[in-house]
């Protein structure tokens, strides 16, 4: 996959939560009327795009009847030793933007059996309300690493 693409009301704030994520800009440009980059990380890459008159986004994580694209997913496997500790941290550092941004937890962390392997699994929101997946494997379900 190339690039996951996001509309965002604000451009500028998404690029500073996504940095926080461990995110990076690494193109800018416009298409059309409006902003857009592109960033990567945490072994993808997203695109943002400013939308002029933005309206709130469908509530695809709590509507159980949505249908649709869902969510991005993203292994911290290699990059955090444990979601609890890596959602502590990304709470500080938005707290710390000016303005600070809340952090919305749509799901704390939880272990799951997917197949043959534990994950340790949560969800947050992005300021635009997107839900976000963030998991970490754990190991084998069936007591083998």
């Amino acid at each position: 996959m190339h690039h996951a693409s996001i509309r965002t009301a604000d451009i500028f704030r998404a690029i500073a939560f996504y940095e926080h994520l461990g995110f990076v800009v690494c193109e800018r440009f416009t298409a059309g009327i409006t902003l857009g980059c592109w960033m990567e990380g945490l072994n993808g890459r997203i695109e943002l795009l400013q939308v002029p008159q933005p309206r709130p986004a469908a509530d695809a994580f709590g509507d159980e009847h949505y249908t649709g694209y869902y969510h991005l997913s993203f292994d911290l496997t290699a990059a955090a030793v444990s979601l609890p500790d890596w959602l502590g941290e990304l709470r500080s550092r938005l707290a710390d933007l000016e303005p600070a941004q809340p952090l919305t937890v749509l799901l704390e962390p939880t272990q799951q059996i997917i197949g043959d392997r534990v994950y340790e699994v949560a969800f947050i929101a992005d300021l635009d309300g997107l839900p976000l997946e963030f998991i970490r494997v754990l190991g084998d379900a069936f007591g083998k690493r």
